[in-house]
Parts: structure tokens; sequence; C-alpha cells
């Protein structure tokens, strides 16, 4: 018998957190059209601007239920398709995956002289005027100023049923990567760029997630909520994903969908991509967490953290699952001065495997064997990349068995993948997409194609330095107990000196305080059913966390107490906890 169990055959694991509060919310493109008429007069500027992704047919067809005197597109004021193509060239690149990060701002795709034109005709027009689509807001002065928003897993969903455009280019028929990466280097880079200098004048927010089943908020709404989530602990909505290596663990444990092969990913602290729900009086409102980010970032982050990144959220958690899967590809992160190189990222994707399940064949691969011959191992990828024969890891690499509450650190420049039949929860920062596949046990990807190989990139940042002695003295189980108590115990897990990010285990059967230390809190119960998550000063209100469930405590929060709860009361809990160290 093994110890791999699934813990509750009837999952508790909460797939659609949201954050209650009263305001004001209407549903149905009925009535956000009346409220829009209502608040607006017959010769007034009504502006809907809007991110990616959205149906600008749907709400195009909606927004004319308006009665203008003057409607206008923007994209009729934009440079052609094939100028829009050569103002991303240098940030779009030639490589397969990978750009670079833009710097361009969305006034730029707009034509100026058919933008003055516009504007003029605005001045002129003696009725109500209409702007609608990507930067609006820059056409006209807004006296009512809408946004439809839209996140970016969503997003992800429509390029892979080619029904969302790119901005300023039409790429429906693109492969999804090249679309993902268009995204994630330029068109998500520039809207957010624009959507973070609006969100004070916004007068109302429309969710467009669901077709032809719109919700709005206003905007004294919309900051109650961000200002709720920015003092007490909240959870972002995760999203799950099939994968080639993909696993079981996942569908059973989260009660996801049966029919789909596999799930290989589970993203629930990604809030580049995330949702946030807030439900306005039983109205259900999806936008992006990054928005939370954005609006709250000294409260959420803690001003030490913010003063490092800025508006960027540091801290990463996923699973992956290959729980009767395969192996992820052996692949290495780019080291930090490579990053900014060659992406022009601000620091890197360092991260740690913290192991959740296991079976008893479990394993990953880590750190180079001693007396590795570097060359030789790199020569045998390039050869094995053009398919000249089959890369042997186990003759390189580490090859380390594993079992439950394991943690491995991965610093930038370390060979590593872990194996079949384990349950990772990947604690890392956050930048993704950048890693380079070394070997990928000549599998295709679920699109039935080869995964892109880089070795090229790989060898690159690879540590040649990593060996046998140095993964386990330093990168395997480097646990050290901090502080003791009665029923409860705190240990050091991690990270890697070398990487920013901290993280501590506290094992309890009874309340547990912990304090934010001006840095925000990322954690997951990693063993028990039910935990209870409180202020010790009533300062929010308590939320219970499943077995599994990812979630954050803005800095602004200070001090929370989390203690078992329900059928965890009088058992023995487990959290791991992720900070910046300071």
């Amino acid at each position: 018998m093994n110890n791999y169990t699934i813990i509750n055959m009837l999952s508790t694991y909460k797939k659609k957190p949201a954050i209650g509060l009263n305001g004001f919310a209407v549903e149905g493109w009925s009535a956000i059209i009346s409220v829009l008429k209502k608040h607006s007069t017959d010769k007034s500027t009504v502006v809907i601007d809007c991110y990616t992704g959205i149906s600008h047919e749907e709400l195009q067809t909606q927004i004319t239920q308006l009665e203008s005197d003057l409607f206008i597109h923007t994209k009729d004021l934009f440079i052609p398709e094939s100028d829009a193509t050569v103002l991303t060239a240098r940030f779009m690149t030639d490589d397969v995956l990978f750009g670079y990060n833009s710097n361009i701002s969305l006034v730029e795709y707009f034509d100026s002289k058919k933008l003055k034109a516009a504007q003029q005709a605005i001045q002129e027009a003696e009725g109500r005027v209409v702007v609608f689509g990507h930067g609006a807001q820059l056409v006209a002065n807004a006296d009512t100023l809408i946004y439809a928003d839209m996140p970016r897993w969503e997003i992800q969903l429509r390029m892979r049923k080619q029904e969302a455009t790119a901005l300023g280019i039409d790429n429906r028929k693109e492969p999804f990567s090249l679309q993902y990466k268009r995204g994630l280097f330029n068109d998500w880079r520039v809207l957010d760029k624009h959507k973070r200098t609006i969100y004070e004048k916004v007068d109302f927010w429309i969710d467009t997630v669901m077709p032809q089943a719109p919700k709005m908020i206003d905007r004294q709404t919309f900051f109650a909520g961000m200002d709720k989530a920015a003092a007490s602990p909240f959870r972002v909505v995760p999203f799950f994903d099939p994968a080639p290596w993909g696993g079981q663990w996942m569908k059973d444990e989260f009660d996801l969908e049966s029919s789909k092969v596999n799930y290989g990913w589970g993203f629930d602290c990604v809030p580049e991509e995330n949702s946030l729900l807030l439900d306005v009086d039983d109205i259900i409102f999806e936008m992006p967490s990054v928005n939370l980010v954005y609006t709250r970032s000294s409260a959420l982050l803690g001003k030490p953290v913010e003063a490092r990144f800025g508006k960027d959220f540091p801290i990463r958690f996923d699973f992956l699952d290959t729980v009767d899967g395969g192996n992820l590809s052996l692949q290495v992160h780019p080291t930090t001065q490579y990053a900014r190189d060659h992406f022009g990222l601000p620091y890197t994707q360092d991260e740690s495997y913290y192991i959740m399940d296991a079976k008893e064949d479990a394993f990953v691969y880590l750190g180079l064997k001693t007396s590795v011959d570097g060359e030789a191992m790199i020569h045998e990828l390039e050869r094995a990349e053009q398919g000249e024969l089959v890369f042997d890891a186990d003759k390189f690499v580490n090859k380390i068995p594993t079992k439950k509450h394991d943690h491995f650190l991965i610093p930038a420049g370390t060979i590593h993948c872990s194996g079949i039949n384990a349950v990772v929860l990947e604690i890392s920062s956050t930048p993704n997409l950048f890693t380079f596949k070394l070997w990928d046990w000549q599998r295709l990807g679920l699109d039935g194609k080869p995964r892109p190989i880089n070795v090229q990139r790989g060898k690159e940042v690879l540590n040649l330095d990593c060996d046998t002695a140095y993964t386990m003295t330093q990168l395997v189980n480097d646990v050290e107990v901090v502080v003791t108590g009665d029923g409860w115990v705190e240990e050091k897990t991690g990270l890697h000196k070398s990487e920013f990010i901290e993280t501590r285990r506290h094992t309890f059967s009874v309340p547990v305080t912990h304090y934010t230390a001006d840095s925000v809190n990322v954690l997951n119960l990693v063993e028990g059913e039910e935990i209870i998550v409180e202020s010790p000063t009533d300062d929010f209100e308590p939320m219970i966390i499943h077995y599994a469930e990812t979630f954050i405590i803005p800095a602004a929060v200070e001090a929370y107490r989390i203690r078992p709860h329900g059928a965890s009361v009088g058992k023995t809990c487990m959290t791991i906890k992720a900070s910046v160290r300071i």
C-alpha cells in the first residue's frame, strides 16, 4: 500500500470564492442600458473603454441603444494593421515563444489625423456622443466613462476558440501560442498601463465574461470591493488546464470536469491572470484580480514590497499534477540578468516544489550529478533536440525520491523536473512562460505537435556548479525549526538565499497567530480538512479555508489567527506561507 490518498471523496475545494459586499449592481443589457440612459443626458459624451478579449459585436450592438447622434469606434481611428505590426515588431521578436516587454503607449495606436478629426467632430456635435473601443477615453472627455474589463484567463480561452482579436490586429487565425505571446508581451502591458491612468475616472464597470449575461457596478461599489479585499483575507478564482504530462489528482480532489483527459496545471494565485469575484447583494461580478494590485498596491503588498516591485504581485502559487501522468519537461529558468537582457523583465522565475501528495514511486529531478561533464551533457541535449538520440536524464541529473511535504528549492539556473506521480505546489516569483525546456521525453503537445525545446537558451543560464552535494545540502528539505509552542511548530523551509521569497510551515492543532511583517502573505492549507482565519481584533470577517485552497493576506492586515475548524477541530493541520524577504 502506498502513501498516496485522495483526502476528500466529496470535494470541499471552493472554485468560485467571492468577496461579499453591499453596493450597486445590475445585470442584463436592458438594465444596464436603462441605467446609462438615466446617467447621461441627450447632449452628453458617453465613453466605453475596454480591454482585449471582449466581444466587440455584442457590446457595440447593445451600446447603440443609447441612440447617439454621433458614434465613434476607436478601431476606425487606429493606424493600419500593417503599421501596428511594424510598431510592435521589436517586442514580438522572431522567437516562437519569447518576446520583449513592450513600452508602447496606447495613444501610439491612433492615427493622429483621424484622432484630431474625431475630436473636432465631437466638439461640433449637438446631441449625445458615444465613443467605443480600446483607448476610447483618449478620444474624448467623458461625461460618463464606462470600462468593459476582461480577465486574462478568459481571454486565453477565447484565443483558443479564435474569438479574441489582438490590439489593433486581427490575429484570430494564428496559433494560440502566438496570440498569447502578443497578449503577454505587448497588448496586456499597453492596456494595463492605460487602465492604471483612469481607475479614478471610471463611473461604471461592465463584466461580460458570460456572453449575453453582463453585469455592471458603479465606481463606489468597485472601490468598496477593492478596500475590503485589501483589508481582509481573500481568494482569487482558480483555473485549471490540461497538460501533455497532466495527472488525475486535481480532477478527483477538486471535483473538476471529468470529461477532460487530465489536469496538469492548477493556478490559484496568479493575480495577473486570475479573476476576482465580488458578490454584490447576490449579483456575482467578475473582474481581473490585478485591478486590486493596481489600485491598492501599498495596502496589499506592503510599502517595502511595493517599493521594490511597484504594482507587480511578486508571489505565485500553482499546482502541477503528474499523478498517473508523466514527467514534466527537463527545464531551467533564466537568471535575472538574462531575463533583463532578453525579455525586459525586472526579475526572474525563481521557484520551489512543495510536495502536496505523492505515490511511492514519485521523484524529482534536481541539480547535476557530481563530476558531470557539462559540455558533454549540452552536446547530448543538442543531439536529442535534433532527434539523433534519446537523452538519458538519469545519466546527468540527480533523481531524488520524494514524499508528501518534501520541499525542493529551485533557484534560477537550476536544472529540474517534477517526475511522475506527484502533486507539486509550485511556489515561485510571478513571471510566467519563461521556462527553457531542455528535454521533453520525445513527447508531443496537446495540439499533436512537438513542444519547442530551448537548449540554446538553456545552456546560457544553466548552473553547472549545482552538483549533488550542493543540491542535497542546500536545495532539498532545508528545514529549520524557528519556534515552537504548546500544540504548534513553525519551521523555515526556504527559499534559497538567492531567492527573495521566504517560506514558513506551521503545524498546529491549536490557534496560531501570524504577522504579515510589512509583506503580503500567501498561504495554502497543505494538511487538514478545514481551518478558519480570524482577526485577533475583529478587524475583518472570519474566512473558512479548505484543504489545498490558496489564500492571500494583505500586508495591511498586520495580524491574523489561524485555527482548526469544523472536521479538523482536535486534529493537526499544516499551512505553508510565503512572503517577500525584506
